[in-house]
């Protein structure tokens, strides 16, 4: 067997063998760690106080962002699940909204959700402005406080801000503190609103925060999302050793 011939064969184990390690942390790094992964004298309620701060404008992306500051606001929790506004299949924020401030949304539980581990026993998914969230069995339902569970949305005007909420994700426990705000862009005609109380449900019933500060205090899964990490860029590669291989590698004859 040649060199050539004995490397295709060492790039297509390769390629199965990260395709396989790529599936399966595809599948663990997002699952949420028990209770004990977390510290949980910090997973208090959110803290909302008075706030002195003025009305602002923001100017990013040939667009201005009016900022109504309501309520001072810091909060501390387990990310459950979240929306980028420049995902896939989200057309609201930045194509019909002109919003390029609301950088992601944060689905977040605290307290008694994260204590009794009845997270784990539920689904959670994120859209383009909602937190969905179900569970299989009565006594679940029962066990979940829907005031101990917020869906942010996080305004962002600093990159390395930007930089940092993008690195949460499923599992993880955050702290974040900014302001409770109205804003809108009076260019398109786009509002958004805030929600000032927790026990709220429906349209209207999101937080909208201006971030300060923003730090993921906990990472979950690091293993698992290092694996996901490099054997998708070791399948990528070796993919297209495979291909190139496929071209410069002999051909083989058979005999009969």
């Amino acid at each position: 067997m040649s060199r050539l011939s004995e490397l295709e064969s060492f790039c297509r184990l390769l390629l199965l063998s990260s395709v396989a390690i790529w599936i399966i942390s595809a599948f663990y790094k997002d699952k949420l760690p028990p209770p004990a992964f977390y510290d949980q004298q910090l997973l208090g309620a959110p803290i909302q106080e008075k706030t002195h701060r003025e009305p602002f404008v923001i100017h990013t992306n040939e667009q201005t962002y009016r900022i109504k500051p309501l309520f001072n606001y810091h909060l501390n929790g387990v990310v459950v699940t979240y929306s980028n506004a420049d995902g896939f299949g989200n057309i609201w924020h930045h194509r019909r909204w002109h919003d390029f401030i609301n950088i992601r949304d944060l689905c977040v539980i605290w307290g008694d959700n994260v204590r009794s581990g009845v997270y784990r026993k539920m689904n959670f998914s994120s859209d383009s402005w909602t937190c969905w969230y179900g569970w299989k069995d009565h006594d679940t339902g029962k066990s979940f406080h829907s005031e101990q569970l917020s869906n942010n949305h996080l305004l962002v005007d600093t990159r390395w801000l930007k930089r940092r909420l993008l690195e949460a994700e499923p599992g993880d426990q955050i702290q974040f503190s900014g302001l409770l705000v109205e804003y809108e862009n009076p260019a398109h005609g786009f509002k958004r609103g805030t929600s000032v109380v927790r026990n709220d449900s429906g349209n209207g019933a999101c937080e909208t925060v201006f971030l300060d500060s923003f730090t993921v205090i906990k990472k979950a899964n690091p293993g698992w999302r290092f694996l996901y990490f490099w054997s998708k860029w070791i399948s990528l590669i070796s993919l297209l050793a495979v291909i190139v291989l496929l071209f410069i590698a002999p051909v083989r004859k058979s005999r009969h």
